[in-house]
């Protein structure tokens, strides 16, 4: 007989939904307050969770037991698949030089300081999002500005502020794909949904980063090169989104930012620029950008249809998961009659974006001259580097699927509701809190997806909305996450007077809240008015 979730089983709902959200409070309280490694946080959270869920919720512990295994194997297939093959191509880059030779192009730009934190911190501080993610962009940006000649503490806040709009489609869509996975929601809707929330910041983001810079006066300066920056890259992030997926959004709009940048530099300058010029490039030699485009072409090649369907018929992990599968209904008031949870893992190969990754990085290093046992070693290299990564992110997503298929997360959904109206204001608002202590959109989206959605529903509105408010507003607490201001530290933390962590996060702190408070009112808008946005 399958087991049906309980989502009251105190017959108190506010004394439910407490219980049901003490795994996730012990998870950000062990972050934020006792400072405690990702990955043991996710695993004490991950015991809690199976605690409530069999002894308060009465889950059959044999289902508590599969449902998180279900989850932690969705955490290293297709998640970690990709995370450990992007950055692979990252470490591939390093390892040949030709990253420093794309660094010194970059900065052969301009001279002023101020487009060089739009080149830098924001426009290839995407692209890096989109392609590995993880701390990557803040690591490189900062290292890369303190390489410029700008003072610690400007970089690791440039970099950290410059990090914010890329980063739900971060990872070649990670985020989206991970969320569609836990609610269940169509990907391309909420990839879309997404598409049609953060174009706004990405205009307002450049401006934002030059004033936090040199102040409005000095933002106002350069004010054609914020304009630019921001509406290429909006535009694009909108047109991508919608029309092809979340894989390719950052680098495309990163790319394409940077070119209109590029161009505008050849007919404009700005009237303050220092004293000391820089003549614009005509020209750039293809090798340095080469494993980043080849990431491109493999992952958009991917996603053609017809080749999509034959890799699938080629390899394919799919199977009914134990006990889960056909063994947990959801019940009233979630579902009109009862339903079962869905129970079946697949995981297709070699139409994995994660294998065109690999097909990626290896022809990149065949290509670039990297002998075949010096790739395999540069691989382990990059397996050890991210093993403690792809650890956490497995516990996490077990702690996700167990909330899930428990029920614990539907008992905070319906608590969530009473909240009324006022929901799709506080909906990015939670993501970006997850994101500030979880230090991932990812995991945010994980602990909230499900909460989101029933919310959603039990107050009329939109779970795509919801769900990709969650995403959106997450991103906004990316400049704050204890992971993020340690690798920012750690990126500026060699050049003199580098400031500690407490400084950078006082520098960004309300940055980052005001940011979230406006995604905040624009999610309020689209529920209320502009209902014609959500797909």
């Amino acid at each position: 007989m399958p087991w049906q979730q309980i989502y009251d089983p105190l017959h108190n709902l506010t004394g439910s939904a407490l219980v049901a959200a003490l795994p996730i409070v012990l998870l950000l309280a062990l972050l934020a307050f006792f400072h405690i490694r990702a990955h043991l946080a996710a695993l004490v959270a991950l015991v809690a969770a199976l605690a409530v869920a069999v002894f308060v919720f009465k889950m059959p512990a044999s289902l508590g037991f599969a449902a998180a295994g279900y989850g932690a194997a969705f955490g290293l297939f297709p998640i970690g698949w990709i995370i450990l093959n992007a950055i692979f191509i990252y470490q591939l880059s390093v390892e040949t030089g030709v990253f420093d030779e794309l660094k010194k192009q970059i900065a052969s730009l301009s001279a002023d300081r101020r487009i060089q934190a739009l080149l830098i911190a924001y426009c290839f501080g995407a692209f890096i999002e989109g392609c590995a993610g993880f701390g990557a962009p803040v690591a490189i940006s900062g290292a890369m500005l303190i390489g410029l000649g700008f003072k610690p503490l400007d970089a690791a806040k440039l970099a950290l502020i410059g990090n914010t709009a890329p980063v739900a489609f971060g990872s070649v869509g990670i985020p989206i794909t991970t969320i569609s996975s836990v609610t269940g929601l169509d990907l391309h809707a909420l990839s879309s949904m997404v598409g049609r929330q953060l174009p706004f910041f990405s205009l307002i983001v450049p401006f934002w980063l030059i004033a936090a810079q040199v102040g409005w006066r000095g933002m106002l300066a350069i004010w054609p090169a914020c304009l630019v920056c921001g509406s290429v890259f909006g535009i694009s992030q909108f047109l991508v989104s919608n029309f092809h997926g979340p894989w390719l959004v950052d680098i495309i709009s990163a790319t394409a930012a940077m070119l209109a940048l590029i161009v505008l530099l050849k007919f404009w300058r700005p009237k303050d620029e220092a004293a000391e010029q820089t003549q614009v490039a005509t020209h750039y030699a293809i090798r340095p950008w080469l494993p980043w485009l080849l990431l491109a072409a493999f992952v958009a090649l991917w996603k053609v249809k017809p080749i999509e369907l034959l890799l699938k018929s080629i390899a394919s992990w799919n199977f009914k998961v134990p006990l889960i599968f056909q063994g947990v209904q959801r019940i009233p008031p979630v579902v009109a009659a009862p339903e079962f949870e869905k129970g079946v893992f697949d995981f297709q190969l070699l139409a994995s974006t994660g294998t065109a990754l690999l097909f990626a990085g290896v022809l990149a290093g065949l290509l670039l001259g990297v002998k075949p046992l010096k790739l395999a070693r540069i691989y382990w290299q990059t397996l050890h580097r991210v093993r403690v990564s792809l650890l956490t992110i497995a516990l996490m997503l077990a702690l996700g699927y167990t909330t899930r298929y428990s029920g614990t997360d539907t008992t905070l959904g319906l608590a969530f509701a009473s909240t009324g109206s006022w929901f799709p204001f506080f909906s990015p608002l939670l993501g970006w809190l997850g994101v500030a202590l979880t230090g991932s959109d990812t995991s945010s989206n994980v602990l909230f997806g499900n909460l989101q959605k029933v919310t959603a529903e039990q107050t009329g509105i939109s779970p795509i909305l919801t769900c990709a408010a969650n995403s959106s507003g997450g991103v906004m607490g990316k400049m704050i996450d204890a992971q993020s201001i340690v690798v920012a530290q750690t990126a500026t933390g060699t050049a003199p007077g580098a400031p500690d962590a407490g400084t950078i996060l006082r520098a960004v702190f309300w940055h980052s809240l005001a940011l979230a408070a406006l995604v905040g009112i624009l999610v309020w808008l689209q529920a209320r008015v502009w209902t014609w946005m959500i797909p």
